[in-house]
């Protein structure tokens, strides 16, 4: 029997983004699915999105608490099988959440896939494309066998994501590395997590210099290089080669350096 995919959408103040999603999800091809939508928090019209598109809501929490703790509240409700973790600012494809259902059902001993952006970025200015076709480009170069989780497009068996304990919500109350860090779990743990090249879907999101440096710094590199510091070194999560790896990162400084002359004569 196919299994019950139960899609779990976290989102605070989701806008048009988050109308455009649900509105893709509704697309679904695949027939044995629930979608999960955990409000966060939120002061706009999320909740009235969320009831037009007939969505299991889970609301009412006072303040904002992330979207780690809101996952695993989903998590906590879901009746399917297998957990499936969608941002709320991206578009499935019809077929997106009969891909996770068919990759888990031929791979029993794999406990988690994820899968990327795809190659075109639903925003067109220079910063948006640019981080959205990296990911796309080192996620496609990844081996199949991972080391981390993505939560941007992530599934999980709901058995082995209660097991491990979630996401950490204790650590991580803002949007994050919690993903990367349960990926680590799992893989510390002797589970197999699998990169899904074919599973792609579409970031909506209009990236600004303000944005990337505090999304790349407070929230990316110092937890991530605490993560490190705790663990005694830093697996290579998606096992790119070296080269690849020097060229990613000469890119990347190259593009920070950008957008840090960028932002500093913005905000002078």
């Amino acid at each position: 029997m196919k299994p019950v995919i139960s899609v779990i959408v976290p989102v605070h103040n989701g806008g048009d983004l988050f109308r455009r999603c649900l509105a893709a999800l509704q697309q679904t091809l695949y027939e044995r699915w629930e979608c999960i939508v955990v409000e966060d928090g939120s002061t706009d019209d999320t909740v009235e999105i969320a009831y037009a598109h007939g969505v299991r809501l889970l609301t009412g929490l006072r303040r904002r608490l992330g979207p780690a703790q809101a996952r695993n509240i989903g998590a906590q409700v879901a009746r399917g099988d297998i957990l499936f973790f969608v941002d709320a600012d991206v578009l499935v494809q019809p077929g997106t959440v009969g891909h996770v259902a068919a990759t888990m059902q031929a791979h029993p001993n794999v406990a988690a896939c994820f899968g990327s952006y795809d190659d075109a970025p639903f925003a067109t200015n220079f910063l948006s494309q640019y981080r959205n076709l990296l990911h796309h480009y080192v996620h496609q170069q990844g081996n199949i066998d991972a080391s981390t989780f993505w939560s941007g497009c992530g599934a999980i068996r709901r058995d082995v994501f209660l097991a491990v304990g979630g996401f950490n919500e204790h650590l991580y109350e803002r949007p994050s590395i919690e993903d990367i860090e349960l990926g680590y779990r799992l893989q510390a743990a002797g589970y197999r997590v699998q990169l899904e090249k074919l599973l792609q879907v579409k970031h909506m999101k209009r990236w600004t210099p303000r944005q990337m440096l505090i999304t790349d710094v407070r929230d990316r590199a110092l937890p991530w290089t605490q993560l490190i510091l705790q663990g005694g070194g830093a697996p290579n999560d998606l096992n790119l080669n070296f080269s690849q790896r020097l060229s990613t990162a000469v890119t990347f400084i190259g593009l920070f350096a950008l957008g840090l002359s960028l932002f500093v004569a913005w905000a002078g």
